[in-house]
């Protein structure tokens, strides 16, 4: 099945890719490898903030990881020239989770991330993986993560 097939079959439609926030672009591709600047929680109603351990369940915050997991496969697809069935597979995802000094569930918020690219793009989505704290986020959101994928 194809990823946008598996998509749609998931109720997901990628939105346009998101611009960049400030001084630097949304990814870079160099030989068969497509790195993607950090995405952070949004969905359509606009940016998912909160703390971790402070105003936010670890579901909360494993759903907001998933809104960066299509943020972060519609930039895939922008880097794929709209072609995101040129992807080989994901290779690393870096999370980074606004959080408390004492949650330590960061990997339980980021596996949002990682179970959706599981479940969108099958073993092509099994990578490996960092999932960190972080004090505070750009504009208050709970989650920021960016990607490495391998392309055709």
């Amino acid at each position: 099945m194809s990823i946008e097939a598996r998509l749609t079959e998931l109720g997901v439609t990628l939105p346009d890719a998101p611009a960049p926030a400030a001084n630097y672009v949304p990814w870079v591709k160099t030989g068969n490898m497509l790195f993607v600047s950090g995405q952070i929680s949004a969905n359509a109603d606009g940016f998912i903030t909160g703390k971790l351990g402070e105003t936010m369940t670890v579901d909360e915050g494993a759903e907001a990881a998933k809104y960066c997991a299509i943020s972060l496969l519609a930039q895939l697809k922008a880097g794929c020239d709209g072609d995101i069935e040129r992807l080989v597979r994901v290779v690393k995802l870096v999370g980074f989770v606004n959080s408390t000094p004492d949650f330590g569930d960061q990997p339980k918020v980021i596996n949002g991330c990682s179970d959706f690219m599981v479940e969108a793009l099958g073993d092509k989505g099994r990578h490996s993986r960092s999932a960190v704290s972080a004090a505070s986020l750009p504009f208050g959101v709970a989650v920021e993560i960016d990607a490495i994928f391998e392309i055709e």
